[in-house]
């Protein structure tokens, strides 16, 4: 039988797009497992991808993953190089602006306009209300002016930036670091001003039914990748030291920010 492989939450330009379809082909022959490397791209939903009963690679953010009635199989997490732990699966979000921007504080943002990308979206939306929360409760009243989205992907935040239809916005760190790798002139573009504290990065799943034998060979094939002769080239084009076990429980700090969001009253970033 063939499985599907999607990297469409880090396909974020058409050089690291590639880089992925490359990774995906390594993984095929090195594990015996038929990959069939399929496009999602946006507008598509990603909870069509994630539902798919022939899915065996794609990356899901946790949030929805802690969310969800029937899970997906974990499969395996990226460490990624330039990781806010270093050598662990975690991540952060950036808090972005124009680099040409009065903005060098994130207080220096409210009465702004404040752009997410879904509600059910970790790095674009929980760990930013997170992160927002003591000012909130400390004003006691909403911060920005206008809470603008959903923007979907941290392609159209950087778009929505550039063009002044928003004033800061959340960008995966990770995602922002591959995005630099190919496309070094965001580096001029645009200009970090917080960073979240980090949190378990997105993973790799494989459908609910997808057989016992096929997720053990992708898992044992991915735990070869940081030592990989032929993946040092990957590894360099991806920004990633390894894929490591994924550590399901730790992926409960998700829906405990969620949790203290709603508590305090501060259902949505604004």
């Amino acid at each position: 039988m063939t499985y599907v492989a999607n990297a469409r939450m880090y396909s974020v330009n058409p050089p690291a797009a590639a880089a992925w379809k490359d990774l995906f082909g390594w993984l095929a022959r090195e594990s015996g497992v038929d990959l069939d490397i399929i496009d999602h791209a946006f507008p598509l939903p990603l909870a069509d991808l994630w539902s798919r009963n022939d899915l065996a690679c794609a990356f899901m953010c946790g949030f929805p993953f802690t969310l969800a009635t029937h899970r997906p199989r974990s499969v395996a997490a990226p460490v990624p190089t330039n990781a806010p732990i270093r050598g662990r699966p975690v991540y952060a979000t950036c808090l972005v602006v124009r680099a040409d921007s009065r903005f060098h504080t994130i207080e220096e943002t409210f009465d702004g306009r404040l752009g997410y990308t879904v509600a059910d979206s970790h790095s674009g939306y929980n760990a930013l209300r997170h992160h927002l929360l003591p000012y909130f409760l400390h004003r006691g009243a909403k911060l920005y002016r206008e809470s603008i989205g959903p923007l979907t992907t941290p392609r159209r935040v950087i778009e929505a930036l550039l063009a002044g239809a928003i004033d800061v916005g959340p960008l995966d760190g990770y995602a922002l670091d591959l995005m630099q790798r190919h496309q070094p002139d965001l580096k001029s573009e645009l200009r970090v001003i917080a960073t979240t504290d980090p949190a378990p990065i997105p993973f790799l799943i494989a459908s609910p039914g997808c057989p016992d034998d096929i997720v053990a060979n992708l898992q044992a094939t991915l735990a070869t990748f940081a030592d990989a002769p032929g993946c040092v080239g990957l590894r360099e084009r991806l920004r990633l030291d390894a894929f490591t076990p994924v550590a399901v429980e730790d992926y409960a700090l998700m829906t405990r920010w969620d949790a203290e969001a709603r508590a305090a009253n501060y259902p949505q970033p604004a």
